[in-house]
């Protein structure tokens, strides 16, 4: 994490008098950072989602129920902080209307379309092919700051 995002963790936990938990990660919404995290900061995002196979090559651990985030802007700047709530892994063509609406698209089909091209252009520079039953880390999340 950044210094920003370090100071604004621990003002955020110093607000509530409590010690700042340690499972909190900082990072940035895919290709535009800013405008989805505006989305989250005005309620209308509280859902995400990321090809599972990614996690995989990058070894990286799945996001677990009970951690925090803080939503960086395309700047690296801290935004907001969340904590998810909920993660299942989910075959991309089972994921469900109510779920896409609440990553704040306007339809399931924008969603989707927008994911397939985004999923295809990132598993392209890996020398793979989207499939519509390629596995998604689901994660639900609520807000609990929002930088003022």
């Amino acid at each position: 994490m950044n210094e920003a995002a370090v100071t604004y963790w621990s003002s955020y936990w110093q607000k509530l008098g409590q010690p700042a938990p340690t499972n909190v990660s900082a990072w940035q919404f895919g290709p535009t950072p800013d405008e989805l995290a505006q989305l989250v900061i005005d309620g209308k995002k509280t859902t995400t989602c990321s090809e599972f196979l990614f996690y995989e090559i990058e070894n990286e651990p799945l996001p677990q129920e009970g951690e925090y985030s803080i939503l960086l802007s395309k700047e690296d700047l801290p935004l907001a902080i969340t904590q998810t709530v909920k993660v299942e892994i989910t075959p991309m063509n089972k994921v469900t209307e109510e779920f896409a609406l609440a990553e704040g698209s306007d339809s399931y089909e924008t969603w989707w379309n927008d994911h397939e091209s985004f999923f295809s252009n990132e598993l392209k520079n890996l020398d793979k092919t989207f499939t519509p039953d390629m596995l998604l880390v689901c994660e639900t999340f609520t807000l609990l700051d929002k930088k003022k």
